[in-house]
């Protein structure tokens, strides 16, 4: 079969052509701007790919067309594959439809944490000699790809809220059919597509209502907007976690939480316990281990087994990466955008770097973040920073120079990669930690900034 894939640069489609290919179909594709690293993933599986949208690419006639959710009606090849009656269906229908069917679907949901903790039970998976196959909006550092169809029975997905395509404005999530459901979080995001968190709420009860009873619902302990979910209906078995700090109680539990939590006690329903030690940081990655322990444990690994996998797991890139210590400079690439995220995100930085000082970057590229849904909690979000640094290069329904007022002698807003990046070269010393946040490419700034630091640092010998 002749798969076209519209749109397939994405994180998500780019993995679904990837698995495409892996069972045989014949795969070519068409983005906007063709990149790394996906472009650099799908050019090492063979696959073809096209930039732009010329209606061209569809001659002779695939035998199906995948159209990405970021196409809409007016694009030149959706329009083409409407006028000449092609075959075309989404991503998610695609994936439940060809991989999904007969697997264990092991499924990750959530506001925050999704790609981490999906990545979490990949590793443990796989290392308990199961063979998962997954997909997931990230590259885990152990496997190197964002995609792989797997061996065995499981396959984890990471499950996104976002709709599915022009054609189908449910959220993805609801077409893969878990047997083991991971609810991390749930908080008001993606205005673009959402009027209130109780539209996502809704899409969410959708989700819950595909685990069969026989299946498994691992839910965070104490989320309010999860439990309105599940008590507008629930036939599923459901089992919460939750870190020490709550109080409430909770199936699976972390203690002995070190104070960056870089190492927790699991301990399980039945007695089930282990112990993580590893270099991820942060509260919020405790919940995510314990999620994945309890999720790996439902699809068939042992718990003690579950948490040595992750006590050798290695992260996954954009989630905290270090992409360099120039001039004993530490710069981190980031996928916060969310304040929440933000904010656990530089909680356990600091947990980890103690005084050090913490200059953080933020990219104001986000649908939500342009609107200026989450401008209120901006402040707040970043206060364990000690330099704040906005990014609002392309147009905002807000000012952030109200940022600004209030704080003055911290934050500072550029309208470009290239003037953040030479302040923080000329500000930047020894000891110092950068943290660089962005949903999108942040202009390069996460490649570059590190060699800048440096050609920064040797400019400066050379004139002493």
């Amino acid at each position: 079969m002749h798969v076209h894939v519209l749109g397939i640069c994405g994180t998500f489609m780019g993995g679904l052509a990837q698995l495409a290919a892996a069972r045989g179909d014949r795969v070519t594709g068409a983005d906007s701007g063709v990149y790394p690293p996906m472009s650099d993933q799908l050019e090492a599986a063979g696959i073809d790919l096209v930039e732009g949208w010329d209606p061209a690419q569809l001659s002779p006639a695939p035998d199906l067309v995948v159209v990405g959710n970021a196409l809409s009606r007016g694009n030149p090849a959706v329009e083409a594959v409407l006028e000449r009656g092609l075959p075309y269906t989404s991503g998610p229908a695609w994936l439940r439809e060809h991989v999904l069917r007969d697997r264990h679907v092991v499924a990750v949901a959530g506001t925050h944490g999704k790609t981490t903790t999906a990545s979490m039970v990949a590793h443990v998976l796989a290392e308990a000699g199961l063979e998962p196959g997954f997909l997931i909006g990230g590259v885990p550092a152990g496997f190197g790809v964002s995609a792989r169809l797997g061996e065995g029975r499981p396959f984890v997905v990471e499950a996104d809220e976002y709709d599915s395509a022009f054609f189908d404005k449910r959220s993805k999530f609801v077409h893969y059919g878990p047997r083991t459901l991971v609810l991390n979080n749930l908080e008001f995001d993606h205005a673009d597509i959402f009027d209130d968190l109780a539209a996502i709420q809704r899409q969410f009860h959708h989700l819950v209502r595909t685990v069969p009873g026989n299946g498994r619902i691992l839910s965070h302990a104490g989320d309010a907007a999860l439990e309105a979910v599940l008590d507008q209906g629930c036939w599923t078995p459901v089992e919460r976690f939750a870190p020490d700090t709550f109080e409430g109680s909770a199936d699976w539990r972390a203690a002995d939480v070190t104070a960056d939590g870089s190492g927790f006690d699991v301990r399980g329903p039945d007695g089930a316990r282990g112990r993580v030690e590893w270099s991820l940081l942060g509260r919020h990655n405790v919940a995510n281990g314990l999620a994945a322990v309890a999720a790996a444990r439902h699809a068939g690994a042992d718990v003690g087994a579950a948490c040595a996998a992750l006590s050798a797991f290695g992260g996954v890139r954009r989630r905290l990466e270090v992409r360099g210590t120039p001039n004993g400079i530490t710069v981190y690439d980031d996928f916060a955008h969310h304040p929440t995220a933000i904010a656990t995100t530089l909680s356990g930085l600091r947990a980890r770097v103690g005084g050090a000082r913490i200059i953080a970057a933020l990219d104001l590229a986000s649908n939500s973040m342009r609107m200026g849904v989450h401008s209120a909690g901006l402040a707040d979000a970043l206060g364990a920073a000690d330099r704040v640094y906005l990014l609002a290069s392309r147009p905002l329904d807000w000012d952030p120079r109200t940022l600004v007022e209030s704080d003055s002698e911290r934050v500072s807003i550029f309208e470009s990669a290239a003037a953040l990046a030479a302040r923080i070269a000329a500000e930047a010393c020894p000891g110092d930690h950068v943290l660089l946040m962005s949903n999108s490419g942040f202009g390069g700034l996460p490649a570059a900034l590190p060699e800048q630091l440096a050609g920064h640092a040797r400019e400066g010998a050379d004139g002493a």
